[in-house]
């Protein structure tokens, strides 16, 4: 006899029902609901990202005020946990995922989301999704919907985590990525990365598996850190001059005066910090001509053309997507700023830059808590691809430097191949110089042995950031 939801083992193989045409339920009046299906299946069928599309939806669908902070909770938490859900809803039916209907699938996510990570009454969680699943897919399937979740809802989610994970002393790093919501590959990173398996592991994964605070960068020349904290009710950031954390749960930005006004943008303080560092390295002889070698969607670079405004420097910014070249065009407009659409591999620029600063495009794992879908979506066979891409990046970060100039080396990952792996390298073929990056993040605690820097959320409340610097000979 099989339990609710599941299916005869004959069945297990079987392809997906075909969906059945003819008259479906109307459409359910909940918005919230509906823009987080709508923005989670947005995922699942173009490869979206949640911080792009939601916003959007939520606009389009004049959905505010409490609607649109639940609509937000779901999407960013489902799209979080949506590793460990598979694994729950996986045991209550006897079937691969892989032959459930997808738009099905992200429905019974978000309904096993809200019984696990909310405090939304279950009767209420199943059926919502049981609604949703019937407008999406025919309202044959809500049966199936409905059972899975009574199934999900049977226990919480201490005890999913109690049935379904690795023995803790066998197989730590298993153990903490599944009750962090984590790929084992993703958790392993990490634990190379800060050399730990046991607490300061744990403590990171949990931090990224945390809704992160948004941070706001108070442009230097248009506004103080002081002056936007007080004009948002924020709180100026602990170690970034130009650096405003706003409260949890802060609505739309895109209302915000200060935002609207064009004195401040979002940006991670890590982002902030590396930024700094890479104008505040001192360079030998002149430091009038900078370039952002990498530089779309342009955070950056606002960052580096409002510091040359100040200082009377110039910045070149590289992009080699047309539409990314747009966008920091946009967010650099009124900065000393030429934005060139071009391969930084092999830019048609002219050398002897003062500084460079090459954020290479990387596997994004320290940015997984502001990017929760990415978790699920990179892979370990991503990593060699973009260690290649990166290590042809830095070489011509190094060619395109003058003597005597810096070359600050970022990415937004702790992986040791795309971090100490490709800069060591790069800097033995050039023969430059290695500084001690620490230096130059004053009043920023647990840095350790350097010369690097290595962000951390659990340690700094950033994005897990990398920065490298070097002096070229």
């Amino acid at each position: 006899m099989t339990s609710p939801g599941r299916r005869p083992n004959h069945d297990r193989n079987r392809r997906p029902a075909p969906r059945k045409q003819g008259p479906r339920k109307p459409p359910a009046q909940d918005p919230a609901r509906r823009a987080a299906f709508d923005a989670l299946r947005a995922v699942s069928e173009r490869d979206a990202y949640v911080n792009l599309v939601l916003p959007d939806l939520l606009r389009e669908r004049r959905i505010t005020g409490r609607d649109a902070a639940l609509a937000t909770e779901l999407t960013y938490g489902t799209a979080r946990a949506q590793g460990l859900l598979d694994e729950i809803i996986g045991a209550c039916i006897d079937r691969p995922l892989s032959n459930v209907d997808k738009a099905v699938l992200d429905a019974l996510r978000l309904g096993a989301y809200q019984l696990l990570r909310t405090r939304i009454p279950p009767h209420a969680a199943v059926a919502s999704t049981v609604d949703l699943v019937r407008e999406e897919a025919g309202s044959h399937v809500g049966g199936f919907a409905n059972a899975v979740l009574r199934g999900v809802s049977e226990k919480d989610e201490a005890a999913w985590l109690e049935e379904l994970s690795p023995d803790r002393e066998k197989d730590p790093i298993g153990y903490l990525a599944m009750n962090t919501a984590h790929p084992r590959w993703v958790a392993r990173s990490f634990a190379e990365a800060l050399g730990d398996k046991g607490p300061e592991l744990e403590a990171a994964l949990a931090a990224d598996d945390a809704r992160p605070a948004v941070h706001l960068l108070a442009k230097p020349g248009e506004i103080s850190a002081d002056e936007l904290a007080a004009i948002t009710g924020g709180d100026v950031a602990p170690y970034s001059p130009y650096g405003v954390h706003l409260p949890t749960g802060t609505g739309d930005l895109a209302e915000s005066e200060a935002i609207r006004e064009r004195l401040a943008v979002v940006q991670d303080e890590g982002s902030q910090l590396v930024a700094v560092a890479a104008t505040d390295a001192p360079v030998d002889g002149e430091d009038s001509r900078w370039l952002d070698l990498c530089a779309g969607p342009g955070g950056k670079a606002v960052l580096l053309g409002s510091l040359a405004a100040t200082s009377g420097a110039t910045v070149d910014a590289v992009e080699v997507t047309p539409h990314r070249a747009k966008l920091v065009q946009r967010a650099t407009d009124g900065l000393p700023v030429t934005v060139h659409t071009d391969d930084g591999r092999e830019p048609d620029l002219q050398g002897g830059y003062d500084r460079v600063l090459l954020d290479a495009p990387c596997s994004g794992l320290g940015s997984l808590r502001r990017r929760p879908e990415s978790r699920w979506r990179r892979q370990p066979s991503d990593v060699p691809g973009l260690t290649k891409l990166q290590s042809e990046l830095l070489a011509s970060a190094f060619r395109l430097v003058r003597p005597g100039g810096i070359v600050a080396y970022v990415v937004c990952t702790p992986h040791l191949a795309e971090t100490e792996g490709v800069f060591g390298d790069g800097v033995r073929r050039a023969g430059a110089e290695v500084l001690d990056a620490r230096e130059f993040f004053p009043g920023v605690p647990l840095l350790g042995d350097g010369p690097y820097v290595q962000l951390w959320p659990h340690r700094h409340g950033t994005d897990a950031m990398f920065c490298a610097l070097a002096r070229a000979k």
